[in-house]
């Protein structure tokens, strides 16, 4: 069964290695926003909290409410 923290450990060392390519690109200036947006999508913003509504999808309207 494939679950959340499956596909998180495969995307994560995917992240490291397009922000360490990107680092060794981009000037430091443009480094630090793509890295900043890299963070946010793949993130507890982004990803990490759509695969959270997806495998658990009672919890997506909660709002931090039980």
């Amino acid at each position: 069964m494939v679950t959340r923290e499956t596909i998180l450990d495969l995307v994560k060392p995917r992240l490291n290695r397009v922000l360490t390519v990107a680092q060794a690109s981009l000037p430091d200036s443009q480094f630090k926003a793509f890295r900043r947006i890299m963070l946010d999508e793949f993130g507890k913003s982004g990803l990490e909290k759509e695969l959270e509504q997806a495998f658990h999808p009672q919890h997506k309207d909660r709002n931090g409410q039980e």
